[in-house]
């Protein structure tokens, strides 16, 4: 029986070749469509800024948006792709041969749309990994890693904040080159656009999140040392600047969250010198709401995340701990602690939760991503293998996103 396994241990790999050709034909497919999605959109945010300008005679106009809508008007839907499902068939003889592994041809069916979700802190689903592409490092644990240092599309100059889309679009800070870089779930480029605040000036993004109508909240500073100041900038998917608001300038970086239920806007805050941190809730208009964390000792906040329910998480690098509120920022509990081992915390960064409600913490001290239940404890480790974990985002089918500013790499991590 033994001798027999081990002579068909090539079940496997047939199966596995399979499962690939099948799935690298069906990205494929979605990339194309991906492109084809993001030239309407870009045409429809030019179109929506012109006619914010106050352009009326544009809609009695040939533009850039009918030209792209007649592109595409008329086209045919996506080519279904032919899947063939591996059947294994067993062989009933005498003598203890497993079977073999053959294709069904089956009628060809539509790629499945991901299903929607509800905000980038509250995201877990299913998960489909197993195709690589060319230049992406794929370890035993399936990982997609992708990024490097520089100035060019897809290569990163300290990657801090990141967020997902419900359409599985990766969006990061890449803070040294001043820019958002927005790539697919297999670690594609896609596009990128320069964080402008306002007259061609550029901030250093250091942290970015998605509301509930699609759109980008970033935060950052200028780096212009004759002018240093802090903002919070609206921007569309595309990278059209929609809003902005001035925020107390501090050298301590920020983080941002989204709380879509009340269309709330949370930013962390460090006051220099003091070693005084706290969260600052605003509306989208600038409107300050309230402030969270002072009675407790923050220190030196960075990350936040807010979950389904609209709990807030906020990791403190300076106390070594999680400090957790309600969503009127009544402190419920805080976990963590400095240490190496299980559940404790030596340089916690990013932190985001998924729909079960538990929560994922970046810990760059321990070199480790970390696994939390909705009560602080700690469930397990994600990985323990990377340089310096920065920021973490859950994706829409499940998958954990984690940028490495050492490396000015992000990874993709499947379901767990």
């Amino acid at each position: 029986m033994v001798q027999k396994l081990k002579e068909r241990k090539d079940l496997l790999s047939e199966s596995q070749q399979i499962h690939n050709e099948t799935f690298e034909e069906i990205q494929t497919e979605r990339d194309r469509v991906l492109a084809e999605v993001n030239e309407l959109s870009a045409a429809c945010d030019r179109a929506e800024q012109e006619l914010q300008q106050g352009w009326v005679e544009f809609l009695g106009q040939q533009t850039t948006l009918t030209e792209v809508v007649g592109k595409y008007r008329g086209k045919a839907a996506p080519t279904p792709v032919q899947t063939q499902p591996a059947v294994f068939q067993p062989t009933d003889t005498p003598v203890p041969v497993l079977g073999h592994v053959r294709v069904q041809s089956l009628p060809s069916a539509p790629i499945p749309a991901a299903p929607a979700s509800s905000t980038n802190a509250a995201r877990g689903r299913g998960d489909c990994h197993g195709y690589q592409r060319q230049g992406e490092h794929q370890s035993h644990d399936q990982r997609v890693t992708f990024g490097g240092e520089g100035s060019g599309p897809g290569q990163f100059i300290l990657p801090y904040g990141v967020t997902v889309s419900d359409e599985g679009e990766i969006f990061v800070a890449d803070f040294g080159n001043q820019i958002i870089q927005v790539f697919t779930m297999q670690g594609a480029f896609v596009r990128q656009f320069p964080t402008v605040v306002s007259g061609g000036e550029k901030m250093e993004p250091e942290d970015v999140a998605m509301d509930g109508e699609g759109n980008l909240w970033v935060v950052g500073n200028l780096s212009v040392v004759t002018k240093p100041a802090d903002f919070a900038v609206k921007y569309s998917k595309q990278g059209r600047r929609l809003r902005k608001f001035d925020l107390q300038k501090t050298e301590w970086d920020r983080g941002v969250a989204m709380d879509t239920r009340r269309n709330h806007i949370l930013i962390t805050q460090t006051i220099c010198g003091g070693g005084h941190g706290k969260v600052l809730v605003y509306r989208p208009d600038g409107t300050l709401v309230r402030t969270v964390g002072q009675q407790q000792g923050m220190k030196e906040p960075w990350y936040i995340t807010v979950d389904r329910e609209g709990n807030i998480f906020v990791s403190d690098y300076y106390n070594k701990c999680v400090f957790v509120y309600n969503e009127d920022g009544q402190f419920l509990f805080q976990f963590g602690g400095k240490g190496r081992g299980e559940g404790r915390l030596k340089k916690p960064r990013g932190i985001c939760t998924d729909r079960a409600g538990n929560i994922i913490v970046a810990d760059m001290g321990n070199r480790r991503v970390e696994m939390f239940d909705k009560t602080g404890r700690f469930l397990k480790h994600i990985t323990t293998d990377m340089t310096e974990p920065e920021a973490v985002a859950m994706a829409p089918q499940g998958q954990l996103v984690v940028t490495d500013v050492e490396k000015n790499t992000v990874s993709i991590f499947p379901t767990y």
